[in-house]
């Protein structure tokens, strides 16, 4: 009984489908982190304003009202050009209420050291992490589940902190969530390299958020080691 042998092409079907698979991935990858340096760009600019022009803070209310109705919006239109205006608007609004915090940390002293401190370390972790799992291509996937329980718990201890007033609980949730955004950094470039996330709009709020969290925790961390000197 003849049989037809029909390798060669599944063999150069699957090579299409990984060429196409590997070209759709680096896409994302290459629009993820072009968004995400604009929407960085933007934040730096409107803390700057808001700095400049000596804005209050909006308060924890209505900036979780922002943030979530923000990040609602942009998930909605996601798939649409309103996903980018929306998600410039939510970069935006964060950028505002992060320039009253980076202000009280400069009147502080040793303020100036305090923000460039957190600054040089939230880009190093964040290229470091990244550039792990860009170069390594491990698949982190595991850890999404970890990170969301974790993420909860600290949201809700940070809330904790502030309305029953315990500075050490703040800077516990400060040290969890540096490890937590370090987590998220590595899962979410993790997800876009293995195809889990395929939009480039939420990959870029997701290392956003990451990024600004990293920072106003290591902002919080280091400003109370330096008044301490």
């Amino acid at each position: 009984m003849n049989s037809i042998d029909n390798s060669p092409v599944t063999t150069d079907v699957t090579r299409d489908y990984a060429a196409a698979s590997a070209l759709a991935t680096n896409k994302v990858i290459r629009n993820t982190y072009m968004l995400l340096a604009m929407t960085l760009a933007l934040a730096a600019v409107t803390a700057g304003i808001s700095m400049a022009l000596r804005l209050p803070h909006p308060g924890l209310i209505i900036t979780l009202v922002g943030y979530f109705g923000l990040l609602y919006a942009t998930t909605k239109t996601r798939n649409s050009g309103w996903g980018l205006v929306s998600v410039f608007a939510l970069t935006a609004f964060m950028g505002y209420t992060l320039g009253p915090i980076v202000s009280h940390y400069l009147s502080l002293p040793n303020g100036t050291q305090t923000v460039m401190m957190a600054m040089g370390g939230t880009a190093a972790i964040f290229l470091g992490l990244s550039g792990y799992a860009l170069t390594t291509r491990k698949d982190f996937s595991y850890m999404g589940g970890f990170i969301t329980v974790g993420v909860l718990v600290a949201f809700l201890a940070s809330l904790g902190a502030v309305f029953f007033q315990i500075p050490a609980l703040s800077l516990t949730v400060s040290a969890a969530v540096v490890l937590l955004m370090s987590g998220m950094i590595l899962w979410e470039t993790s997800n876009i390299i293995h195809g889990g996330e395929t939009n480039y709009i939420m990959a870029t709020v997701s290392l956003f958020v990451s990024i600004i969290n990293l920072f106003t925790s290591l902002l919080q961390l280091l400003g109370f080691w330096n008044s301490n000197d």
